[in-house]
């Protein structure tokens, strides 16, 4: 160690011997290695118990507070909500809540297919990465009849785009995500979708059962997103609970939802963009809830479609806030010029969708789309 290195050392240690560790029974641990490093000397400040738990409570609560009465509510934060909430983030004056039921949001956008780390996503989503600021490579195999690298990228490990798009939204003053939460319930007044009801995920999940009554909260908004994914623990909540109430016109000869068909990832990213849309009065379904409202073909495990029909959602949400007389922006020509600028070939208006979807061989079904050839329950 040089002169300037110990003489630094030296006087590190010597002037945080008021914050020096106490050990237990008064005795320093064993050093088994005579290798110093920039953290032998390092000490914490005091702390007291009960100041940590006011610093998160006195926090928490005033977010419950803030985000009772909200503009959005998304419910689910996979790889659709959260791509929703990131548009929605390029709007300040509008404010956000993010229910999701898992402690960890991300839904099954951590990992590729099968366990396996890298994401595919089909072009021209990846725009979006590169708006991002999330680096991919280009394909290794080329689609027979197709250029080379011409019809998607892979991202090395899906957690890079996770990370990333999580980060965002949550650095994002007008967004708040309630994870460990659950959507119990949708609040409706005449016939209309007007927030959602929320209770902790762990009573949600197990308390009902084993307890006396756990009766929930609620957080009102204008407009709902459903992102909850496809059919299973957690899936398709919002779509099951329209379906006992009796608000969806398509279902099976058992009241269910059509539920999603079987996969075929040519039709069924292009028919969840294509069909995401307000299915009731202030609730807009994304991702794959779409495909279990709709009957259409899942697609594996490429994730293109998720962010796109997020994006697409926040934009019909801003719309209908805009035509409810709220402080939404009227953000038709400053968002199409940023969608133009790289996203030319993606639908994001209503209009667009109903003259594409004619084009591309789309029928209607309660005013979405669904291609003809799609597996139909």
């Amino acid at each position: 160690m040089s002169p300037l290195k110990t003489f630094t050392f030296l006087w590190v240690c010597s002037n945080t011997a008021a914050f020096a560790p106490v050990y237990p029974r008064g005795k320093k641990p064993t050093i088994l290695s005579s290798r110093s490093s920039p953290f032998d000397c390092y000490s914490f400040r005091p702390i007291e118990e009960s100041v940590v738990a006011r610093e998160m409570g006195r926090r928490y609560h005033k977010d419950v507070d803030d985000f009772a009465k909200c503009d959005v509510v998304i419910v689910g934060a996979g790889s659709a909500g959260l791509s929703a909430a990131y548009e929605l983030s390029k709007y300040p004056e509008i404010n956000v809540a993010i229910i999701e039921q898992s402690v960890a949001p991300g839904g099954g956008a951590w990992l590729g297919g099968q366990l396996m780390s890298p994401m595919v996503v089909r072009k021209p989503a990846h725009h979006f990465l590169d708006e991002l600021s999330v680096p991919y490579e280009q394909a290794l195999l080329t689609v027979p009849g197709t250029e080379h690298g011409s019809t998607h990228v892979v991202v090395k490990h899906a957690a890079l785009f996770t990370s990333t798009i999580l980060s965002k939204v949550l650095m994002a003053p007008n967004i708040k995500l309630f994870n460990a939460v659950s959507a119990e319930d949708l609040m409706i007044s005449n016939k209309a979708v007007t927030g959602v009801v929320t209770n902790w995920a762990t009573v949600t999940l197990f308390g009902h059962d084993t307890q006396s009554c756990m009766d929930p909260s609620t957080i009102s908004a204008k407009v709902v997103i459903g992102a909850t994914g496809h059919d299973g623990p957690l899936g398709g909540s919002l779509v099951k609970r329209l379906a006992k109430l009796g608000m969806l016109k398509k279902l099976t000869p058992d009241l269910e939802p059509l539920g999603m068909g079987a996969l075929d990832m040519n039709t069924a990213e292009d028919a969840v963009v294509f069909g995401t849309r307000e299915v009731v009065p202030g609730l807009i379904l994304a991702g794959m809830e779409i495909a279990e409202h709709d009957g259409t073909a899942r697609m594996g495990p490429t994730f293109g479609a998720m962010m796109i029909s997020g994006r697409k959602a926040a934009h019909l949400a801003l719309d209908k806030l805009a035509r409810g007389g709220s402080s939404a922006p009227k953000r038709h020509e400053a968002a199409s010029e940023r969608f133009a600028t790289h996203d030319t070939e993606e639908i994001t208006t209503q209009g667009q969708y109903d003259r594409e979807k004619t084009n591309l061989g789309y029928e209607n079904i309660d005013g979405g789309g669904t291609r003809k050839d799609c597996f139909m329950i």
